[in-house]
Parts: C-alpha cells; structure tokens; sequence
C-alpha cells in the first residue's frame, strides 16, 4: 500500500526526535510517511513546537504551490528522441512527460525454473530501443511520486491523440 504524504498536523499527532540536524517527525498514524525535516544547527534550541509550526508552514507552502500548478505535460516531437541515457544513474530517463511506446513479447514465463526473473519475456520499445520491464520500471521511478494514465493504442496510431469515453467495457 501507498503511503500517505505528510499534512499539517498537531503534536497530539506526531512524535518529534532528533537527529544532528533534522528533526524527524513520525506521525502516530502508521499510513503517513515519516518526515526527515532537515533545519540545521538552530534545531538544538528549538522546542518540538516550533518545529512543527515550521513543519507546517513548509507543508502549507507545498499545498499553495500544489494548488497553482498546472500541469502541461510535454510530449516530444516524433522522430526526435523521447529518452535518454542518464550514465551517472546507469538508467534510460525520459526527456518529456509523455512517451509513445510498443509493448512487445508474449508474458509467457516458457522456463521452468522459478527465479521470478520474467524480464526477458516482455519488452518495451521506445525511439527502437528495446527495454526490459527492470529497464522501463527505472525510467519511470524518475516520476517516482506522480501519477500515470495508460492508454493502449493501435502501433499505427501512436502518434494521435486517441479519443477516450469513460464507461465500463462491453462484455
């Protein structure tokens, strides 16, 4: 299960330690994320109260900021690359925010043993570099914290902005 991020909160709901420089704040609620909230050597003559108004004016200055963003996701022109090679991370990192792709390969597991290592059987395909789903999981942990919306579409049709209805599929 998903954590949940962290919100503005009271000290009733959380417990505040310390370590060097950054306060951590664990929420009795075991679904929240536990915070390492780095504040620097003034931490020491602070009390677990002014720690968690400044924790909550940061939390109140990421929801402000969350509630004017609008996302334009980028999609790179076709025929110029979508992904590239991030070497320092030994990882394929997309350069946009949306990729045209082909899935490939028939998620049949054909050998016998159990090593769960299924990555040679499906493949994904983009700009005709072949990937494998370790590969592709690693390109998409650059968007570790997004969203993602999947639409399946016709190879010859990568191109085109599919249309979409929202119902349940006919049986």
């Amino acid at each position: 299960m998903r954590r949940k991020k962290p919100y503005r909160t009271t000290l009733d709901e959380v417990t505040i330690s310390r370590d060097g420089e950054s306060a951590i704040i664990t929420y009795r609620d075991p679904e929240v994320v536990t915070t390492h909230f780095k504040i620097g050597t003034k931490l020491e003559r602070m009390s677990d109260g002014q720690v968690l108004d400044h924790f909550n004016k940061t939390i109140e200055a990421r929801d402000m900021l969350a509630a004017s963003y609008e996302h334009v996701a980028i999609e790179i022109p076709p025929g110029q690359p979508q992904i590239e090679y991030f070497a320092a991370g030994d990882q394929w990192t997309p350069r946009g925010d949306v990729l045209r792709c082909i899935v490939a390969g028939d998620g049949l597991d054909d050998d016998d043993d159990d090593d769960d290592d299924d990555d040679d059987d499906v493949f994904v395909y983009i700009d005709e570099k072949e990937l494998t789903l370790k590969e592709f999981g690693k390109l998409l942990s650059t968007y570790s914290g997004w969203g993602m919306r999947i639409t399946f579409v016709p190879e010859d049709e990568l191109e085109k902005e599919p249309m979409i209805e929202i119902r349940e599929p006919k049986k």
